[in-house]
């Protein structure tokens, strides 16, 4: 089965694949799209939804298409949507965590959640997935692996970053991983 991941992040793109080895994920650029999808909704289910809908009407492909945030506790709930872009643009992951950290500075509450929403367009229909892990935020980075955020949060039960832990590790627990497998079941079932 083929199915496009609406993503131009390569390292979600990466990630993704190595979870789903049984299909054959195609690109963004495999499929020749080179636009921008802009996230313009404030959900990230409606953002998910967004880019999902975007391939399937313009280049008639099933695909699925995710949407993350990073939710701080002391933080009411930011950066949540706007993560990737938290401190400006253009999007800069290490701007946004040391922006991060520097809020969180003198915060106690360091309890955090990722949280994954995953749009499937599939035959005319769509489907949401979604996909939670909660940890804590740490007072520094740790670790070089991953992307985005990983290398300051730390899941609970856990006490390296996600930045620390392999990429199988770290699919096994995280919200991405979470969410791929309710896919990889729903996927299963058809």
């Amino acid at each position: 089965m083929k199915i496009v991941f609406a993503t131009n992040n390569q390292n979600k793109l990466k990630e993704v694949r190595a979870l789903l080895p049984t299909l054959e994920i195609l690109s963004l650029q495999d499929i020749n799209c080179f636009e921008e999808i802009e996230e313009t909704k404030t959900t990230l289910e409606g953002n998910a939804k967004l880019k999902a809908d975007y391939i399937s009407n313009n280049y008639g492909y099933d695909c699925f298409a995710d949407d993350t945030g990073l939710e701080v506790e002391a933080l009411d709930g930011k950066p949540g949507v706007y993560s990737a872009r938290y401190a400006g643009e253009p999007a800069n992951a290490e701007k946004n965590i040391q922006k991060l950290l520097s809020e969180m500075k003198e915060e106690k509450n360091r309890i955090a959640k990722f949280r994954t929403v995953i749009a499937l367009n599939l035959n005319k229909h769509q489907y949401l997935f979604e996909g939670v892990c909660k940890g804590h935020i740490t007072q520094q980075k740790q670790g070089e692996k991953g992307f985005g955020y990983d290398p300051i949060f730390v899941p609970n039960g856990f006490t390296k970053s996600f930045a620390e832990m392999s990429m199988d590790a770290k699919g096994a627990i995280s919200h991405r991983g979470k969410a791929i497998q309710e896919l990889i079941t729903f996927l299963n079932t058809i």
